[in-house]
């Protein structure tokens, strides 16, 4: 995979994460954990495989929150089958 697919895919889920984080139906401390979990993403001294998979098990624990809605659940999914490409790729 081309590091241009790769800075696709990260900005392609960055935008994701901006949308559950300006989505004020989902409960505060989801969107703080949210953004969190971007800031992971994006700013990390170990490579970007090292931080996708840390970020993955970090949003496999958020999904599993109960207080999460179904909607916001689904995007994590979408964003841990986007970042998965990536982690498997390296």
């Amino acid at each position: 995979m081309e590091v241009a697919d790769k800075e696709e895919i990260v900005r392609r889920c960055t935008e994701m994460f901006e949308e559950i984080i300006g989505d004020i139906t989902v409960p505060r401390n989801i969107r703080r954990s949210t953004g969190e979990v971007k800031d992971k993403l994006l700013n990390g001294d170990a490579s970007l495989s090292v931080r996708v998979a840390a970020v993955i098990s970090d949003l496999d624990e958020l999904a599993t929150n109960q207080n999460i809605p179904s909607h916001t659940r689904a995007l994590v999914w979408n964003i841990v089958s986007q970042l998965e490409t990536i982690a498997v790729e390296d």
